[in-house]
């Protein structure tokens, strides 16, 4: 079980939605962790390519030297071994699945349509049509009038999707559209989020990431 001695790294980059996942998940249990930043694009440092020899990705989650890859199983690693904090993942086996079901929606469905919107000349409107379709599903089946996807309580799908919210200001001013009039309950819950500190704390500036991304634009000449 996690304890205070534990050597914790996370690889990551800071404007990842994947990365903010696992960020927010341990500041959810109070684990302290080494943050170590892997400029996607750039060179792969040694550590991840020794830590992720498969996909080669951040982010990485290493635990005691054992590295843990791909976010939602390090979400679900973090939540099994520090368990003396709320548990992400409901007790009930129906329900977890469930939750594990809507997280895996999220990684399907939101981050191509997403990049659509910013990444080549052509292809926003397509994006937007796909993004808001995608998320009125998960507004509509998943989320419904409950203040958390699992109810009353912050967990793994709240984990699985914070991350996009950072991007939400991007995809809606690339994609031409306005998110709140588009999906106004995931943006109450998304203003809900925020008010906790995990959340606050860990998620990147969603004006950042959009100078990021005008920057990478006219790096591409479509700006």
């Amino acid at each position: 079980m996690g304890k205070e001695s534990d050597e914790v790294i996370l690889l990551d980059y800071w404007p990842s939605m994947y990365g903010m996942r696992l960020r927010v998940a341990l500041a959810e249990k109070e684990v302290k962790y080494e943050f170590k930043e892997e400029v996607v694009g750039g060179v792969k440092s040694p550590l991840l390519l020794k830590m992720n020899p498969i996909h080669k990705k951040i982010p990485v989650l290493i635990h005691n030297g054992n590295p843990v890859c791909e976010s939602l199983i390090a979400v679900e690693y973090i939540d099994e071994v520090w368990k003396d904090k709320a548990p992400f993942l409901p007790s009930d086996p129906y329900q977890r699945a469930q939750a594990r079901f809507w997280a895996d929606y999220i990684d399907k469905k939101l981050y191509a349509p997403g990049r659509k919107t910013w990444d080549a000349i052509g292809k926003e409107e397509e994006g937007k049509k796909e993004l808001i379709e995608s998320l009125k599903v998960l507004e509509l089946e998943a989320l419904g009038d409950k203040p958390y996807f699992g109810g009353e309580s912050f967990g793994f799908v709240d984990i699985a999707l914070i991350g996009f919210y950072s991007w939400f200001y991007t995809f809606e001013t690339f994609g031409n559209f306005n998110m709140e009039a588009e999906c106004p309950k995931l943006i109450a819950w998304g203003n809900r989020c925020m008010q906790r500190e995990s959340v606050s704390k860990s998620l990147a500036d969603p004006h950042k990431i959009y100078e990021l991304i005008l920057t990478y634009r006219k790096h591409l000449g479509l700006e």
